[in-house]
């Protein structure tokens, strides 16, 4: 399985889309400051998450979500 996630930074509320295959691991990975674009506005917390069982598929739906589009049916529809 592939996650697409949305974290939520507890410094300054900010959020951060990613994909990944161990979702424990990689919040845990953003929160010990191992991923160099999120380490300075850790602590984060996952707020959505959905599951999909072709990686390509999960890859779109990241890359969407991080579009103008995206980000804005990400908040009328995900959070």
């Amino acid at each position: 399985m592939y996650y697409v996630y949305i974290l939520k930074s507890g410094k300054d509320g900010s959020r951060y889309i990613g994909v990944t295959e161990d979702l424990k691991r990689r919040l845990s990975e953003h929160n010990n400051g191992g991923s160099r674009y999120s380490s300075n506005k850790r602590p984060y917390k996952i707020i959505w998450y959905s599951a999909f069982v072709v990686k390509a598929r999960a890859h779109e739906f990241e890359k969407y979500l991080k579009s103008s589009s995206g980000y804005a049916f990400s908040k009328k529809h995900l959070l």
